[in-house]
């Protein structure tokens, strides 16, 4: 059977003992905190790979955003739960959700990229830019290497991936979204900021 929360379900208990109860401080909240800043006043939002909900999800939230959630791992599904009773949040693997059936302002897909395959990749981008409102934004992090690389991943130890940041431009032209910045944060995330052309 395949996992469909990418070994997360496996490492949960681990990963709600540490990144999984991260304070709104957190590396990367300031950087979604910023990001979030941009879109406008009660903007819908969708977390794609939540975990737990913190930091990301509740830095969304804290910033007046209408957000919805989702993740693969019923651990982390039912702590996001405790954790943010009133958010809407699912139960589903990005390579097979159906995006709550609407439309977004915003997406944003934190430290869960890379842990797909290529083609998966390149299928969550064009999945994402079909949900996206005219002029909505897609914050996602990825490896910052300019070329293709393969690694494991720390917290499950299966294999990660970056298409390179070549790649990625070319990904997110090919399915309407615009680049309108590339940032790294404290914890040498690096971060993709695409728009949905008009």
């Amino acid at each position: 059977m395949i996992d469909r929360s990418n070994g997360y379900e496996r490492v949960a208990r681990e990963f709600l003992a540490g990144r999984g109860r991260a304070p709104s401080t957190a590396i990367g909240a300031a950087t979604v905190r910023r990001w979030a800043r941009a879109l406008p006043t009660g903007a819908t939002v969708l977390d794609l790979g939540c975990g737990s909900g913190l930091p990301i999800t509740k830095v969304l939230a804290d910033e007046g955003l209408d957000v919805h959630a989702l993740d693969a791992s019923p651990s982390l599904v039912q702590a996001f739960r405790a954790n943010l009773p009133e958010i809407a949040v699912a139960c589903e693997a990005v390579e097979d959700t159906e995006f709550f059936g609407r439309t977004f302002d915003g997406v944003v897909a934190w430290g869960l990229i890379f842990l797909l395959s290529a083609e998966e990749q390149r299928r969550l981008i064009q999945r994402v830019a079909t949900v996206l409102r005219p002029e909505g934004r897609f914050l996602f992090t990825a490896c910052g290497v300019t070329e293709p690389v393969v690694w494991h991943d720390a917290m499950t130890g299966l294999e990660s991936r970056s298409l390179g940041f070549d790649e990625y431009r070319r990904e997110l032209s090919a399915a309407g979204l615009s680049l309108v910045a590339e940032y790294d944060d404290e914890g040498e995330n690096h971060y993709f900021d695409a728009m949905k052309m008009s």
